[in-house]
């Protein structure tokens, strides 16, 4: 292993099982992901982590974090070597939004890696830049709190999930993080484009979208479902980091990983 500063990170499961990397949205950290620890850590080797700038991750660890230097293929870059700190080769990745596109773009750019991939509420483009570009410009200036009134809406289906337990943790996890980190991640979603590339990727894919999910609406997991040959769409009733119905995403992702272990036995 090396030993250059990595992506902050847990690994849970047996240490000989498959490796299934788990990647958050923006915004949060490897919290989004604790509800379904328990299942997949019984036949997983699961190792999460945190974006640049969010939770344990020091927004350091990026190239440059300055305005409009950082992409999608610089946080991608960061789980690999991460992955390759663990002593990992091939793995089963699983993300949600800004996390679902790094794992999109390793499916793309390093196929041979990707066992099988599941994107959760994520997109292949993120709509215009602008907008990104004005969040990131704002957050710089007065920081991720200026986003707390409106993040429930558009992350929980019931903005009521913002006071519920799990719900405040996410919200703090946002509070926390690093202004300088999440505009990075910011302007690495305003310049992600992967549709011309969708047909590229080769391993067994899930698109899991949320019937109420505003911030990635239900067309953006079809038009990932649409442009990757063979994925699988399955459509939760939730919002955008699909808390609300987390037994229906373990159901989703545990008969894609079957079918997707399945498949590698048979080559």
């Amino acid at each position: 292993m090396t030993s250059f500063p990595v992506l902050h990170h847990q690994v849970v499961g047996p240490a000989d099982a498959p490796l299934m990397v788990l990647g958050p949205s923006l915004g949060t950290s490897m919290t989004v992901w604790e509800p379904h620890l328990t299942a997949l850590a019984d036949r997983y080797r699961v190792l999460r982590f945190d974006l640049p700038g969010h939770g344990g991750s020091p927004t350091g660890l990026l190239r440059d974090p300055a305005p409009g230097r950082t992409t999608v293929e610089d946080l991608a870059s960061l789980v690999l070597a991460l992955v390759e700190h663990q002593g990992g080769d091939r793995f089963h990745y699983a993300g949600i939004s800004l996390g679902g596109a790094i794992g999109a773009h390793l499916a793309v750019r390093h196929p041979a890696r990707i066992d099988s991939l599941a994107l959760v509420c994520s997109s292949a483009h993120f709509g215009a830049p602008e907008p990104w570009w004005e969040r990131a410009a704002l957050v710089r200036q007065k920081g991720t709190r200026t986003l707390l009134e409106t993040s429930p809406e558009r992350w929980f289906a019931d903005p009521g999930t913002a006071e519920t337990r799990f719900g405040s943790s996410l919200l703090q996890n946002l509070a926390a993080t690093d202004p300088a980190g999440y505009a990075a991640c910011c302007d690495a979603l305003a310049t992600y484009d992967l549709r011309p590339e969708l047909a590229r990727i080769t391993a067994p894919t899930l698109v899991v979208g949320g019937s109420d999910d505003i911030a990635t609406p239900l067309h953006h997991a079809r038009e990932l479902a649409d442009g990757i040959p063979g994925a699988t769409l399955r459509t939760v009733a939730a919002g955008h980091l699909a808390v609300e119905e987390p037994r229906a995403v373990e159901t989703a992702l545990s008969a894609h990983l079957s079918t997707a272990h399945t498949r590698s036995v048979r080559l």
